[in-house]
């Protein structure tokens, strides 16, 4: 009897230590996941970036801006210091400040004018506050 109770004791034991940690799986995302993740943010960040400030160096905008007085090359070299959030925000109205402009306006109208003037503004108090 007591062989009986020392094996079903071993048993118990093995069930209880084997069953979790045969349930215990990594859920950790392999490094090159991680990698190609970073790289794929730091690339859309980038090309944000990009979108506004091939906007600014635009002919109409350095018009409209230059109407406003606003100095572009301040709001150019604020681009960069800008924070993802930020810049995710106005490459956002920068695409559709883009897409009316190439759309076959001829000319700008004043919705556009409008986007156009605030994201100068946000860009120069984004800069001014921080």
């Amino acid at each position: 009897m007591r062989t009986l109770s020392s094996m079903l004791v071993v048993v118990v034991v093995f069930v209880a230590v084997v069953a979790p940690a045969r349930g215990q799986t990594s859920h950790a995302a392999p490094p090159s996941a991680l990698d190609a993740a970073v790289q794929a943010r730091v690339a859309a960040e980038a090309a944000d970036r990009d979108a506004v400030l091939r906007l600014l160096a635009r002919p109409e905008v350095r018009a409209i801006a230059g109407e406003a007085g606003i100095d572009l090359r301040r709001a150019e070299a604020a681009v960069p210091t800008l924070d993802e959030s930020t810049v995710r925000d106005l490459a956002g109205q920068t695409r559709q400040v883009e897409g009316a402009l190439a759309g076959g306006q001829s000319r700008v109208t004043i919705s556009t004018t409008t986007i156009i003037i605030a994201l100068l503004v946000i860009i120069l108090l984004v800069v001014a506050i921080g």
